[in-house]
């Protein structure tokens, strides 16, 4: 009898299985379609990034490599070309040979790029962070106090990697414009946080023993 009442019950599963199936079949094939349509247009998407990196890495080198070859080429408008394609890589290597080979002489038109590159690309936190602490050197030379703080903020005020070196360029920013105790504070700052990279406690140490001691 339960062996009867099994077999039933086997039987009755089956066909609620069955029924199932052909009740939803649209939904169903739909369904799969849908997910392979998913999975066909995601391995796409990659196989052209892939592809436009190769070209703009391409691209850059040949830019870069004519400069190298013939330093009279004006090759800038190809160099912002490639921060405005808005690539993890080579944009940020563009903006690094611009300023390195002085091709820009409008400290504006270098922030609008460094901008481009901190609020635009999706780039990890410290490679963000990264980029903000090179427009402040870039800036440091002459900006204005206001303005090299506003610059550096997201790291002083944050747990980055990046934030010794920070607070270090603004103390020897002061250095530079006689400000000691402005100096002093972001030394120390430095030397409280335990955080800080360890070549730069020993130099913000050096500075507060040489410059500062009474």
């Amino acid at each position: 009898m339960d062996e009867d009442i099994s077999i039933i019950n086997k039987n009755t599963r089956n066909e609620n299985i069955k029924n199932f199936f052909i009740n939803n079949k649209k939904t169903l094939i739909s369904t799969i379609i849908t997910l392979i349509l998913i999975l066909i247009g995601y391995f796409a998407y990659e196989e052209i990034q892939s592809r436009k990196k190769i070209e703009l890495a391409e691209k850059y080198n040949q830019i870069t490599n004519k400069y190298i070859i013939n330093k009279s080429e004006n090759i800038i408008n190809d160099l912002v070309q490639i921060i405005n394609e808005k690539d993890t890589t080579y944009s940020p290597l563009a903006l690094y040979f611009i300023i390195d080979n002085e091709l820009e002489s409008s400290n504006e038109e270098i922030n609008k790029y460094f901008d481009i590159l901190i609020n635009e690309l999706r780039l990890e936190k410290e490679i963000k962070n990264l980029i903000i602490y090179k427009k402040a050197l870039f800036n440091s030379d002459f900006a204005t106090e206001n303005n090299l703080i506003s610059i550096l903020n997201p790291i002083i005020n944050s747990e980055s990697v990046w934030k010794s070196h920070a607070l270090y360029l603004m103390a020897e920013f002061f250095i530079y414009k006689n400000q000691k105790q402005k100096a002093k504070e972001f030394y120390n700052q430095i030397l409280n946080d335990k955080k800080s990279n360890e070549n730069l406690r020993k130099e913000a140490r050096k500075r507060l023993s040489r410059d500062f001691s009474e």
